[in-house]
């Protein structure tokens, strides 16, 4: 362990403690209350010296001091760092939003004796997924997330919900069978989970049999990450959901889907075989998505299509497979997750102010909540990939890393890209005139919108606009991620030192040693 290893465990231990003490407690509301937002924040200060740290190198801690590869060892390299740092904000952000909901509805939505400790479990299922270097703590930071969100997305047990809730867990569970099966195959084949020996091992494999096992985690991480066309469950899940479920919902989930596909690729499949297939998977998504969208009059739904075409400009930079490409991708997962967080912490505003997301029941917003409106534009304009902005700035590093590939697929994307992004800014700015412009058919019923909830969905929009304001250094940092996937050394030699084993060793196994010598 480095000296800041000890801090690498706290974004996973903390949240889970904080989980196990706010059951305990689930007859004091406002100490779970406490107990959460203490730990969110201590998680996202953690978070963000990490990213500071892990721009020297990669950070390992091997759990309980057995030694990878037999150990399970936590990583925060770049990437990883990036990823955890930016969900820590979202989560605390939806934290605060949920409270001051709840302070507003009691219990009638969201039994909140319930909703703190899954909350916390769901925030350490995500930094599990995210710091973990072996296979199998992936598919347990997945799980842990899972049956977190289970419960989350059924929150007030309507019909509805339920409904919504039972699709979902189908879906899941059918990934998570994949992904198990997947790992499975891959211990079988050559007897390791751990990431940087796998690495090592597998070049060594039958192709056939590579590509074989390469297939099974792209299809059980497609599902994860709502790729066309495994995504057909998401805009059915999401809508129904409370406010901040949708939005950390839309937020992190499908994105932990996309950070496995790029460590796993970049990783563990290096060479490509598949990035051909992955680019028409990539155009595909965005198409079929942004199609979706333009044909909802709910704002909710219209969004949640947004987001299945949008995770087709990850998968774009994914399968260029060059460090252009997978920097402007990594950028493009930073920005997306605050950008469509807000959108739809946003749409609960306007849910509760207007009672409805119905685009053909809303209308005049803009003068009589100009905040709201404010709060609405600058996000959208944003996903919808206007100059200066995150979005834009994002898209452009997929299109010159598309034309720098030169291929007649590389085009289509590039091509393929335009008109979606031109889609979305037309279904977005369709909602606006409908929510923001034009006038209701019927009287709205105006209701009060506490400011508490206001306040963290313009800190996360705040949040997006320092993408761009800082889009510099944090492109030069996705890039330095990204060249360090593609070297992949570096990684592996962090995680495994000698290329045999890390350096941790347990008690038990150094007493055995020296009774044996």
């Amino acid at each position: 362990m480095t000296d800041w290893g000890w801090l690498v465990p706290l974004p996973v231990v903390l949240p889970l403690s904080a989980a196990g003490l706010a059951l305990a407690l689930y007859r004091r509301p406002r100490l779970q209350r406490i107990v959460s937002l203490a730990t969110l924040t201590i998680v996202a200060v953690v978070s963000a010296a990490l990213l500071v740290i892990a721009d020297s190198g990669p950070v390992v801690v091997e759990v309980g001091d057995w030694a990878a590869p037999v150990g399970i060892s936590l990583v925060a390299d770049r990437l990883s760092a990036l990823m955890l740092t930016v969900s820590s904000v979202v989560i605390l952000c939806v934290l605060i939003y949920s409270l001051a909901q709840g302070r507003e509805d009691g219990e009638r939505f969201a039994p909140i004796s319930i909703f703190h400790p899954t909350y916390l479990v769901l925030s350490a299922g995500v930094a599990n997924a995210f710091l973990s270097g072996d296979l199998f703590n992936i598919y347990v930071g997945f799980e842990i997330l899972l049956a977190a969100s289970y419960v989350l997305i059924t929150l007030s047990g309507t019909r509805e919900r339920i409904r919504a809730g039972t699709i979902y867990v189908v879906v899941a569970i059918l990934s998570s069978v994949l992904f198990l099966v997947a790992i499975a195959a891959i211990y079988a084949a050559v007897g390791t989970v751990n990431l940087a020996q796998l690495a090592i091992r597998l070049p060594e494999v039958d192709p056939g049999v590579r590509l074989v096992l390469q297939c099974m985690l792209l299809l059980a991480f497609g599902i994860k990450a709502a790729v066309f066309p495994l995504s057909s469950w998401l805009p059915d899940s999401y809508p129904t959901a409370p406010a901040p479920v949708t939005a950390v919902f839309a937020g992190l989930l499908t994105k932990v889907g996309v950070y496995a596909i790029i460590r796993t690729q970049s990783l563990l499949f290096p060479g490509g075989r598949l990035d051909d297939i992955l680019m028409w998977v990539a155009l595909a998504t965005m198409v079929v998505g942004i199609l979706g969208a333009v044909a909802q009059d709910d704002v909710k739904r219209l969004l949640s299509f947004t987001l299945v075409s949008h995770i087709g400009y990850m998968m774009f930079g994914i399968a260029l497979g060059s460090v252009h490409g997978w920097s402007a991708a990594i950028y493009y997962v930073a920005h997306h997750i605050t950008v469509q967080t807000a959108l739809f912490l946003v749409v609960g505003l306007i849910e509760r102010f207007g009672g409805t997301t119905s685009l053909d029941r809303l209308g005049g917003l803009a003068k009589m909540t100009p905040v709201l409106a404010v709060l609405f534009f600058v996000p959208a304009m944003n996903l919808g990939g206007i100059p200066p902005f995150s979005g834009f700035l994002g898209k452009v590093g997929l299109l010159e890393a598309g034309v720098e590939l030169g291929t007649p697929t590389g085009y289509a994307l590039v091509v393929g890209s335009v008109v979606t992004s031109l889609l979305t800014l037309y279904a977005l700015i369709k909602a606006w005139n409908k929510a923001f412009w034009q006038s209701p058919p019927e009287e709205l019923p105006a209701n009060r919108v506490p400011m508490m909830m206001v306040a963290p969905t313009a800190a996360l929009v705040v949040v997006s606009l320092a993408l761009t304001v800082f889009a510099g250094p944090l492109y030069g940092y996705t890039g330095r991620a990204a060249q360090t996937l593609q070297e992949r050394w570096p990684y592996i030699e962090a995680v495994l030192p000698d290329g045999q084993r890390g350096e941790g060793e347990s008690q038990r196994a150094a007493d055995d040693a020296e009774v044996g010598g």
